[in-house]
Parts: structure tokens; sequence; C-alpha cells
């Protein structure tokens, strides 16, 4: 019985000793969230006004312009940016988001995938580390990985303005962002979003039933939109890194509270069965005693 007990004890120990790193590490996650999600809702209603304008931009063009971000053409080259944490303990955060590009290689370009032209980049070490061994046909670009280490606009606008120049120079005919969409510390969406071309059909959806504003260009339409259209896609991509980073602590801030709380669960359970075994073993103690005394007096 005191082997028992001793095994109890030591099971106590080690889940009281998981139990102060996961509070440690939901404290860590707490802190970091709150910038992250500063920074995020800082951005978004910038990012999502730019967008808005683009798209009135676009559909009053009625072909007098043509920026080479506009041009679709038969998506024979696919681009997939792979937007996932550096780190694990996040729950299925970069699970979810690997699925959606999962489903998108294995789904709507396998065609794409058997003729070896799809592209991976990936933003964070996670996403990499699982898709490299289930895609090793595929063109795999490692470069910005480490992205998060510096999440400044001039640092992530390297990776946009390179998809950009590989998109107007015919490299890839249609890029696509994996990341999970920020909504709150405990719901992150994965989402997939087509960058290039700019879709025209989406613009049409998004002003259905609303008038279309009437903008006047100075000095002239061409320079102007040549200059504004790049750093409206700039700040896109720059909030939907953004986006991930929140969404990343939020996810572990959650994770390490499920984890907290289930350490407790479980640590009243080990004592419940610590005191029975405890009891046990008085109880057989005292039994064996009773036993001894009552043979020495017969």
């Amino acid at each position: 019985m005191s082997g028992k007990l001793k095994e109890v004890r030591e099971r106590i120990k080690s889940v009281q000793s998981t139990q102060q790193i996961t509070k440690a590490m939901k404290m860590v996650s707490a802190s970091k969230l709150r910038r992250a999600q500063q920074a995020i809702t800082e951005m978004r209603p910038f990012a999502n006004r730019l967008d808005k304008m683009m798209q009135n931009i676009v559909s009053n063009l009625d072909g007098d312009f043509n920026s080479p971000f506009l041009k679709e053409r038969q998506a024979n080259k696919i681009a997939i940016v792979v937007i996932t944490s550096n780190r694990g303990l996040c729950g299925a955060f970069n699970t979810n988001i690997i699925k959606e590009v999962i489903l998108k290689v294995d789904g709507e370009y396998s065609a794409q995938r058997a003729a070896g032209n799809i592209s991976l980049v990936f933003i964070g070490k996670k996403g990499y580390d699982v898709l490299k061994k289930k895609y090793p046909d595929c063109n795999l670009v490692n470069t910005y990985v480490d992205l998060f280490a510096d999440l400044s606009f001039d640092h992530v606008s390297e990776v946009s303005q390179m998809l950009m120049d590989k998109f107007e120079s015919g490299e890839f005919d249609r890029i696509d962002v994996c990341y999970g969409q920020f909504r709150n510390a405990a719901v992150q969406e994965p989402k997939t979003i087509q960058f290039l071309p700019i879709s025209k059909n989406e613009v049409s959806k998004e002003l259905t039933g609303r008038s279309k504003a009437d903008y006047i260009f100075e000095p002239d339409k061409e320079a102007l939109l040549n200059e504004l259209i790049p750093t409206i896609l700039q700040t896109s991509f720059q909030k939907f890194v953004l986006d991930n980073h929140a969404s990343e602590h939020g996810a572990r801030m959650t994770a390490m509270d499920n984890a907290t709380t289930n350490a407790e669960e479980l640590l009243k359970e080990l004592k419940i069965n610590y005191n029975k075994a405890r009891q046990e073993a008085i109880t057989k103690e005292l039994s064996e005693i009773v036993g001894g005394a009552a043979a020495l007096n017969g």
C-alpha cells in the first residue's frame, strides 16, 4: 500500500508542476495578446476602409485603366501563402489552417499540383514543418518562416512586394493566403483569401445595392492608381499577418487556460484517490494491530 501512496504522491507533484507551467504560459500569452490585439484592432478599420475604396475604384474603371494586378489569367501556376505560428501549445489553431491548405491543394488545385505548378510560401515554422513532409513535390519557399520576429510594415511588405512582383511577371497566375482571422481571445477562424488577382466578382458582390463612388483623380488616374493599388495590397497583407499573430496568442491563452483547469480537476481526483489509499492503509494497520493483540490475549 505504501508503494501505491508514493505513486499517487509523485503524480500529484507532477500535475502541480505542470499546472504552474500552464498558468505562467497563460499569463505570458495574455500579455502578448493585449499588444497583438491592439495592433490588429487599430489596423483593421484602416485596412477595411482602403479595401472598400479599392472596390469602388475598380468598379468605376470601365476599361480605361488596366492594372497588372487586375488581370485574371487561367490559373495554371498557383502560390499559397501559409501563415501559421512559430510555436505550438495553441490548441488546434495551426492544424485548422493546415487543413485549409490541404483542402485547396488536394481539391481545387489538384490538377496544378499534378503538373508541379504549386508553390507554398511559409510564414511561421509550424506550417512548414508539417507540409514539407506532405507536399515534397511542391515548390516550398521557407525564406519568410521567421517573419514574426519583426512585424513592422516595411518588413512585412517585403513579402507582399515579392508576391506582387512574381504575379506581375507571370510567375504566379493566382495567389491565395491561408491564415487565422482573429475574432476574440476564444475564437479564431481559419480563412483562405484570394490575394491576387484582385477579384472583380468579389468587388461586384460587395457593391451590390450600393451606389458607386465618383472619384476625382489628381494629378491623373493612371499615376495615382499605380501607386495606390500596390499600397492597398500591402496593407491588406499586413492585416493578414497581424490577424494571425493575435489569433495565435488568443488560441494559446485559451489552450493554457483549459490545461490549467484540467490540471485542477485531475488534482482533485488524485487527492481523493490518495486519501482513499491512505485510509485503506490506516484501516489495514489497525486491523493488523487489533488481530495481533487478540492473538496475544488468546
